[in-house]
C-alpha cells in the first residue's frame, strides 16, 4: 500500500521506481484523530509525514495560544525537521479532522539519502521547496495579524 500511495503523492510523485520502493520500506501508515497534537514545537523531531487524507494545522505557539500559520491537506508534508540531525520541531502540528499519513523515520530516511545520493538530492530539493513555502506562509500570516500590507 505505501508504494502505491508514494507513486501518487505530491511530494514523491515523479521519483524513480527504485527510489519509491526504497521509501516504501521506511513508510508506515498512521491515523490521527481530530485535535490530536502530532508534533510539539521544541521537542525532538523524529518523523517525516506525507499526508494522504484529512488535514492538519501548522501552528506557531506563542505563550498561551497557538496561531495557525498554514493548513495542509493530502499531497503535502510536514515534519521536515526530522531530516536534520538532532533538530527540534519548529512548529506544532495538530490534526484538524481524522487524518491519515505515511510516517517515515527521519534517521532512516537520512541514512537512505546518504547511501543513495540521487534520492538524497531529490528529497533535499523537494524539502527546501516545503521550507520556503512555510517561511512565506508564516510571513503572510503575521502580516495579516499586524495589518501590514505586503
Amino acid at each position: 500500500m505505501p508504494l502505491n500511495t508514494l507513486r501518487n503523492h505530491g511530494f514523491t510523485k515523479g521519483l524513480a521506481e527504485a527510489q519509491l520502493e526504497a521509501l516504501a520500506t521506511l513508510a508506515t501508515e498512521v491515523t490521527f484523530e481530530e485535535n490530536e497534537l502530532i508534533l510539539v514545537d521544541g521537542q525532538r523531531s523524529t518523523s517525516f509525514y506525507l499526508l494522504t487524507s484529512g488535514s492538519v494545522a501548522v501552528e506557531l505557539r506563542t505563550g498561551s495560544f497557538a496561531v495557525c500559520v498554514e493548513a495542509l491537506g493530502p499531497g503535502q508534508v510536514f515534519g521536515w525537521s526530522a531530516l536534520l540531525n538532532h533538530q527540534d520541531t519548529l512548529f506544532q502540528v495538530r490534526a484538524r479532522e481524522t487524518t491519515t499519513a505515511l510516517r517515515l523515520n527521519g534517521a532512516q530516511l537520512q541514512a537512505r539519502c546518504k547511501s543513495d545520493t540521487g534520492l538524497g538530492t531529490e528529497i533535499l530539493q523537494r524539502t527546501l521547496q516545503v521550507v520556503a513555502g512555510r517561511v512565506k506562509a508564516t510571513e503572510i500570516r503575521f502580516a495579516e495579524m499586524c495589518g501590514v500590507k505586503l
